[in-house]
């Protein structure tokens, strides 16, 4: 507990001319906070907020984006202190959308763990951090769907994007019982990410929520690569009604070669775009920051909205695919409901 922070925000996307007002209520960790490395600024155009705006754009009115978030902290804090505790965020009237995102950090510490292992290998780190995501991921959907407002439009979870992707891809200090070999660190811990990722979504489908498959947006080509005819990223998205083994099985063998480190996402064969802050776990972000106190605390304020009108086309604002947190946002607007 001593390694997280609190670093809430409350921003109103003032759009000219209108005088509704709707709330996007966003729960989570460092990704949804706009966590850049700084203990007292966040991101302005974190990916709840970049789906305000197409919101605002959508529906013509003023978008209350609230952000309720604790960088570093593990699924089961998130939804305690931050779903469950602060409940009265998304029981307001005029909130359309609750969006929620948690399990990094679970990973990230087991993973962590796991690599400074000597000796033989315990995969006993990596597994409890499934469980607990699994365990925590249903809870706070069904916690949402009790608390939320009567008028609530939509309903979303966020799966896990794969940071340090290249880096995992090495031997680890351990050695597997079995062979006594050393074993390859992404291997340990892709599949577990992917049944984690499957199971978000299938929850999902049964709780009413949307899936935002940041996987497939973060991890997959907006092309071609392998000729099987689908764009890499939508080869990639979770199929609804396929099975747990045969999704972690499409995942992590049989489109693995089309998967790269989302340090360079790329949108052509010839352009990427980086996704990924040098801290190699965070999105890349563009524009300014919202101060949230000296060492954390909640910050606030308003705006007009920065892309809009003609500035959306086909629903994507210019730099939709040039940052992580754009296309994280971008893929919240998918599933936007028509009206509020």
């Amino acid at each position: 507990m001593a390694n997280t922070l609190t670093q809430n925000s409350s921003w109103t996307i003032d759009r000219a001319g209108t005088t509704a007002k709707y709330r996007v209520v966003a729960y989570g960790d460092s990704i949804f906070a706009g966590y850049n490395g700084s203990l007292s600024n966040v991101d302005k155009r974190a990916a709840t907020w970049v789906q305000g705006e197409y919101l605002s754009n959508s529906w013509n009115s003023d978008i209350e984006v609230i952000r309720r978030t604790k960088s570093g902290a593990k699924a089961d804090d998130i939804y305690n202190n931050k779903i469950v505790n602060e409940k009265s965020h998304m029981q307001a009237a005029n909130t359309r959308v609750v969006t929620f995102e948690m399990c990094g950090n679970d990973f990230l510490q087991a993973r962590d763990s796991f690599a400074d292992q000597s000796g033989t290998c315990n995969y006993g780190v990596l597994d409890t951090a499934l469980a607990n995501c699994t365990k925590y991921q249903e809870l706070a959907m069904q916690f949402i769907n009790a608390n939320a407002n009567a008028a609530t439009k939509k309903k979303m979870i966020m799966n896990l994007y794969y940071p340090g992707y290249d880096a995992d891809n090495g031997m680890s200090s351990c050695t597997e019982a079995s062979t006594g070999q050393k074993i390859n660190k992404q291997d340990a811990m892709f599949p577990r990410l992917a049944r984690s990722n499957y199971r978000a979504c299938k929850f999902a489908a049964q709780y009413g929520f949307d899936c935002v498959d940041a996987f497939a947006e973060y991890m997959g080509a907006d092309y071609d690569s392998n000729g099987d005819g689908k764009v890499d990223v939508d080869g990639l998205r979770y199929i609804p009604g396929e099975t747990e083994e045969a999704y972690v099985k499409r995942i992590t063998s049989t489109l693995r070669g089309t998967i790269r480190d989302a340090n360079s996402h790329y949108e052509s064969a010839g352009t990427s775009f980086d996704y990924i802050l040098s801290d190699n776990t965070h999105p890349t972000y563009s524009g300014a920051t919202i101060y949230v106190g000296l060492l954390g605390g909640t910050g606030s304020g308003s705006g007009a909205p920065e892309y809009s009108g003609a500035q959306i086309v086909g629903g994507k604002n210019p730099i939709w695919n040039r940052f992580g947190h754009e296309r994280a946002g971008w893929a919240h607007a998918l599933f936007h409901p028509l009206a509020p």
